[in-house]
């Protein structure tokens, strides 16, 4: 994988290599990279086992991620995010259910945190349509609906900003 300038590099407790398996298998237009692993001298003083994955480069839609088998010491947080663009509902749903499968959990207005604790936002591209239309009543009506749901659905937004 060639280099990009800023790479995120998600911190897990010991789950690296099966989270990364997961997103690649999630996300179509992804890929692995290299893996390193604990050798003797930094499995002695990290606790690990030598041999065991200490990172997993990957790709998920042309970006590039580090995740690291850092300890329990660092959790995630909703303060940072990943926000998964999606062109219509059936691509909304698609993410939505992969992600929060087999212990993630759903949030408000479009986010969820999947089974490793990583925050997703899954927007519609309507949403965004709505949320930034000229007329204010639409905007506000959208924003309204909005806020009521988890998972964003697209056809009770069309319904609210039509005043139904």
């Amino acid at each position: 994988m060639s280099k990009q300038k800023i790479t995120p590099c998600l911190w897990f407790d010991n789950q690296a290599e099966e989270a990364v398996n997961s997103y690649v298998s999630i996300f179509k237009d992804s890929k692995i990279g290299k893996t390193a692993r604990y050798d003797e001298a930094s499995a002695k003083v990290s606790g690990r086992p030598a041999g065991s994955v200490l990172t997993v480069e990957f790709q998920i839609a042309g970006q590039q991620f580090l995740a690291l088998n850092g300890g329990p010491l660092f959790k995630f947080s909703e303060a940072v995010s990943f926000v998964v663009d999606c062109k219509d509902q059936e691509e909304v749903d698609y993410y939505w259910d992969k992600l929060i499968a087999d212990g993630g959990a759903e949030s408000q207005c479009g986010w969820l945190k999947d089974r490793f604790g990583l925050s997703w936002q899954i927007v519609p591209e309507r949403l965004g349509e709505l949320l930034s239309d000229p007329d204010p009543g639409t905007s506000q009506r959208a924003m309204q609906a909005m806020l009521k749901m988890q998972k964003i659905d697209v056809a009770e937004l069309e319904k609210a900003v039509q005043g139904g």
